[in-house]
């Protein structure tokens, strides 16, 4: 298991030193400015502590499952469900050390506890459910699977449920319509072959164009149940209109940022968590809003110029 997690730390410095230097460092800075506001809430609001183990163990579920080692783990050893869950309950263990510094001593022990539970679970790609007609179109094929892959539609109900149910509290459809937001953004996160985008496009602008078109469509769709709550209660329909132009800004940042890295898989990954963690850090403070602008620029600029790499036809 030692030289397991040894390699696994050797292996995500090699993805952060392939950023370059001054990626990293300003990604570095965007997650330390999420984590900084974190922690001012956990500190501010006490209740906040429980969504801590959630989404750590929820974070740490969706990376397994992504995961293209697991076959070369199971075939290397049958014990290798004991390394991955060194490696979660490791991961499990830096998130519950800071409900521990604010003395939050029962949400940290799920918060290090729940993570190594997600040793246990196939890969995504392990799973052959039999084909079945989508209600989403081919062309936005990162709903189709993210939608099969996520459960999407039960979760889409389940939230838009909860948003019903607690409909008199404007912070109740929008912070599921957020949840959703969050769970559609997971539907970019592996790229799809480059035969696809060769034969599909015909230049990076118009594969650009449609790509942003399919995501805005859909997340339109799905998201209006929710805009409809938020409108007709106390926020009313300017702060339903603000939250999704807010969502769409969020979405198509990763968008750009799939496509700035791509094809390499664990980079853009990086790179779409810090732009969510830009996303949601001008909802603190507005001084961010000029970073995310000049980021905005620069992820146009570089995805057309990283997809000008292909020939198209």
């Amino acid at each position: 298991m030692k030289e397991y997690l040894l390699l696994r730390l050797r292996t995500q410095t090699r993805q952060w030193a392939e950023l370059g230097w001054w990626r990293a460092a300003l990604l570095l800075v965007l997650l330390a400015a999420a984590g900084r506001q974190l922690w001012l809430v956990l500190a501010t609001q006490p209740t906040a502590q429980w969504a801590v183990p959630l989404l750590t163990t929820f974070a740490i579920v969706g990376a397994h499952r992504q995961r293209p080692d697991l076959t070369f783990l199971q075939l290397t050893t049958p014990q290798y469900r004991r390394w991955l869950v060194g490696e979660y309950l490791a991961l499990g263990l830096l998130a519950a050390a800071g409900l521990l510094a604010l003395g939050y001593w029962l949400s940290a022990v799920p918060t290090a506890l729940l993570p190594p539970l997600a040793a246990w679970l196939p890969a995504a790609a392990e799973r052959t459910a039999r084909r079945r007609r989508s209600l989403v179109r081919a062309e936005a094929f990162e709903w189709v699977s993210g939608l099969r892959r996520r459960a999407g539609w039960l979760l889409w109900l389940g939230l838009l449920g909860v948003a019903a149910w607690q409909r008199g509290h404007s912070v109740a459809p929008a912070a599921c319509l957020v949840v959703w937001l969050l769970v559609v953004v997971s539907f970019y996160d592996a790229p799809e072959p480059v035969e696809m985008l060769l034969t599909a496009a015909r230049s990076p602008g118009q594969w650009l164009r449609a790509r942003w078109g399919w995501a805005a469509a859909y997340f339109g769709l799905t998201a209006a149940p929710f805009l409809a709550l938020l409108g007709w209660g106390p926020a009313g329909w300017g702060g339903a209109a603000a939250l999704l132009l807010w969502s769409l800004t969020l979405l198509t940042l990763v968008i750009l940022a799939k496509y700035t890295f791509y094809p390499h898989t664990t980079i853009m990954r990086y790179a779409q968590g810090g732009v969510v963690a830009l996303g949601f850090l001008i909802l603190v403070h507005s001084v961010y809003a000029a970073l995310l602008a000049a980021a905005l620029v620069g992820l146009v600029w570089r995805s057309r110029y990283r997809l000008r790499t292909y020939r198209y036809d």
